[in-house]
């Protein structure tokens, strides 16, 4: 059997071409329908009801666009909004239980580092996640809150001076600390990679939640005998605001350069 349905994913912006990116790589066979809310970016520094409003009208336009499963690719969505998935009747996947799992796997000290925005870090869900699944890890958390900031305004060259500076400010503590393993929680994260990793040093393992994420909707899809057999999948991208400048970032992000109707802009009356 096989599902040819597209698979959805949204998020606060262009943080969830990170996962996109990463399921082309594992399912180049699979449609995917993605949605960008640009017009309310960040969702980091809503309220937990604003941010449960958002993520309900963000899965309900998916489901117009009949996918067969929904990824938040949004780390705060995933942490303070998750439980709205009870109301869907498809599959649901939220990123922050598949890093906190992976962080376990790779971490050799215990010593973890989570980074993500300031809903994220006071939910706590990644110690969580982690406490249960290795019970003697240490747990830092940081928010970063001017991290989405700089990649939706396309600053995430690792030399780029403000760059340096405002990931420097935010990760020193983390280098006192000596953790091993850092989660970016946030899908934005990922695009300052390089800017991270010169702050904290190689030995320390960035743990990306698409990646992660990824592998598990693989698996899932496997599985359950839900795989496309199309011969080659298509990316489709549908956002709330700037659907040119959208286009401009998630050509560089995803390295294909996006013709103009791949990139939909959506009424947010509409959701």
């Amino acid at each position: 059997m096989s599902d040819s349905r597209p698979i959805g994913v949204f998020d606060s912006g262009l943080g969830g071409l990170t996962v996109v990116k990463e399921l082309n790589r594992l399912l180049p066979k699979e449609d995917i329908v993605y949605f960008g809310d640009t017009g309310r970016v960040p969702y980091g520094n809503r309220s937990e009801n604003t941010i449960k409003r958002y993520a309900r009208e963000d899965e309900n336009f998916l489901l117009s666009q009949d996918v067969k499963i929904i990824i938040a690719a949004c780390g705060t969505v995933s942490s303070v909004a998750s439980d709205v998935s009870s109301e869907l009747t498809i599959p649901f996947f939220e990123v922050v239980s598949h890093a906190s799992h992976e962080a376990v796997r790779v971490t050799r000290n215990k010593k973890i580092g989570v980074i993500g925005t300031a809903a994220t870090i006071k939910s706590g869900k990644h110690k969580e996640y982690i406490s249960v699944l290795l019970p003697k890890a240490r747990v830092i958390g940081q928010s970063c809150p001017l991290f989405v900031p700089l990649v939706e305004e396309g600053w995430y060259n690792a030399n780029d001076v403000v760059v340096k500076e405002t990931v420097n400010r935010y990760l020193t503590p983390f280098i006192n600390e000596e953790i091993d393993t850092l989660i970016l929680g946030c899908t934005h994260y990922p695009v300052l990679s390089e800017a991270i990793s010169s702050v904290l040093g190689e030995g320390v393992t960035l743990v990306n939640a698409g990646t992660a994420t990824a592998k598990a909707v693989f698996e899932f899809l496997k599985t359950k005998d839900m795989l496309s057999n199309k011969e080659k999948g298509e990316n489709q991208f549908y956002v709330s605001d700037k659907a040119d400048s959208f286009r401009t970032q998630a050509s560089i992000l995803l390295g294909d350069e996006l013709d103009d109707n791949k990139v939909r802009l959506v009424s947010l009356s509409s959701l």
